[in-house]
């Protein structure tokens, strides 16, 4: 969808964008409902995403129990797992093939560096980011 297209009057695309971590919060439900509302009023499209890429908190069932309580709340989506839609796959971890590809690219282009960098290493730089007087440096390719 291109902002030409959107100028033409062919309405939004809103989605919402789910963890099956466990079950739908009062939070996610209000923005469900929101972004249908607001796809409903403006003659777009509201769109179910799955975000499963992380698998160790991932909950067996969540997915299923998730819609079910967005169906009760009256939120039907227009695109999404099992309903299909231009944009798909809907669940996250099924694009990975795309995302490889992109990152392939991007790496050929030099516009990318691999990330070399352990876990631990990882969680050292994510809590000194949140040092007011460190900031928010990130590595380079040199694993900074």
């Amino acid at each position: 969808l291109t902002f030409g297209a959107l100028m033409a009057g062919t309405g939004v695309r809103v989605r919402f964008a789910p963890s099956p971590t466990g079950m739908i919060h009062l939070g996610g439900a209000r923005t469900a409902l929101f972004n249908f509302l607001y796809s409903r009023a403006e003659g777009g499209r509201c769109i179910l995403r799955i975000e499963d890429t992380d698998k160790e908190r991932t909950v067996p069932g969540a997915v299923h129990r998730m819609k079910e309580a967005l169906k009760w709340l009256g939120v039907n989506f227009d695109e999404g797992p099992s309903l299909g839609g231009d944009y798909g796959p809907y669940v996250q971890s099924e694009r990975l093939n795309h995302y490889q590809q992109i990152a392939q690219q991007l790496l050929q282009r030099e516009a990318a560096y691999h990330c070399f960098c352990t876990k631990e290493r990882l969680q050292t730089l994510r809590v000194r980011a949140r040092d007011p007087a460190v900031g928010t440096n990130t590595p380079g390719p040199t694993g900074g």
